[in-house]
């Protein structure tokens, strides 16, 4: 006898999630829609329903159309790094002054977390989405928000000019680290890059190499480690590089976890900044001025990065049918001692 091959699951109904709620399907009708007031207990078994009958209506672009829930929703990787804190609090001051409210959540820059996160949002129904895209080759979370029609941004990670986005000149603020440094001598500048796949990273690569060839230096792929943005590989990753013959004399760290990554390696081969080896990073963050010797660091603008993206969202919602804008915003370069200046 053959054998029937297996038809997908049907997909689950406002009346799956009335069951699952215990409520009518007008009620759970009312509280997607917003139409009648719902107790506070009723609107969070219908959302827990909702949750888990993974129930995204297609009519839910629709259904909000003459409604908005004056919140955001805010999906960054390793909210614990300082630099990402920092973002957030430009968007949160920024969506206050908006009167709208933040949903923040961690994508751990994993692909499947990211999605699921944008999809959770969305179910929320939030107004829009502030995104800082992982390096997900499938792009499936912006597949996800371009199909739904969901007002997004995308923050720090430039990858879609199809959305609005909002980042800094990385290429450039790279090039003018490279170019400091060469100015006082260094010839052998090494990098340890960000996580593979992220557009921060490889537009910070570029700037590199810009920087070398603008510098007169040649480009020695030996002295390119990754560090995937996080303080022990990065570490690990200067191991490496002190091992070369000759070693670098001088680092520059693609983010500021990677350049405190760099200080552990260097004080465990007892080298001195700058006497030994220069060292430069990306990200100021508070305790950039209490280290001894104080880092050269290039600042990202994080609030004004945070509140741009959120005039960016409020300018989508107002203006649907807006042509996509993209702001580069400057970062700057600030001269401490680790680099051998004075």
């Amino acid at each position: 006898m053959a054998r029937s091959t297996p038809r997908p699951a049907p997909a689950s109904t406002m009346a799956d999630v009335a069951r699952q709620a215990g409520v009518s399907v007008s009620t759970v009708s009312h509280v997607l829609n917003g139409t009648r007031k719902v107790s506070p207990e009723t609107v969070r078994a219908v959302e827990e329903a909702i949750a888990r009958t993974a129930y995204i209506p297609n009519t839910l672009a629709r259904s909000l159309a003459g409604a908005t829930t004056q919140s955001i929703g805010i999906a960054l990787s390793a909210i614990s790094n300082h630099y990402f804190s920092e973002v957030v609090g430009g968007i949160e001051v920024e969506a206050k002054r908006h009167g709208l409210m933040i949903f923040l959540s961690d994508t751990h820059d994993d692909p499947a977390q990211e999605l699921q996160t944008v999809q959770a949002l969305h179910q929320r129904r939030v107004d829009g989405i502030i995104l800082a895209a992982s390096a997900d080759p499938d792009r499936a979370a912006l597949h996800y928000l371009r199909t739904h029609a969901i007002p997004t941004v995308l923050i720090d990670r430039l990858v879609a000019p199809d959305f609005d986005q909002v980042g800094v000149e990385n290429r450039r603020s790279t090039i003018e680290l490279v170019a400091h440094l060469a100015s006082h001598g260094h010839r052998r500048i090494a990098l340890v890059a960000g996580q593979p796949g992220l557009s921060t990273s490889q537009e910070r690569l570029a700037g590199y190499k810009a920087g070398l060839k603008q510098a007169g230096l040649s480009f020695d792929p030996a002295l390119v480690v990754t560090g995937h943005s996080a303080l022990e590989p990065a570490r690990q990753a200067v191991r490496g590089l002190l091992a070369l013959h000759p070693r670098p004399d001088a680092i520059v760290a693609g983010n500021n976890l990677m350049t405190i990554g760099a200080m552990h390696a260097l004080r465990d081969a007892s080298l001195r900044v700058p006497g030994d080896i220069a060292l430069a990073g990306f990200d100021d963050f508070d305790w950039a001025t209490a280290f001894s010797p104080r880092l050269t660091v290039v600042a990202q603008p994080c609030a004004e990065l945070g509140a741009t993206a959120v005039r960016l969202l409020t300018r989508r919602l107002q203006e649907p049918a807006a042509k996509p804008k993209t702001v580069r915003l400057a970062a700057t370069l600030r001269v401490r001692e680790s680099c051998g200046c004075a």
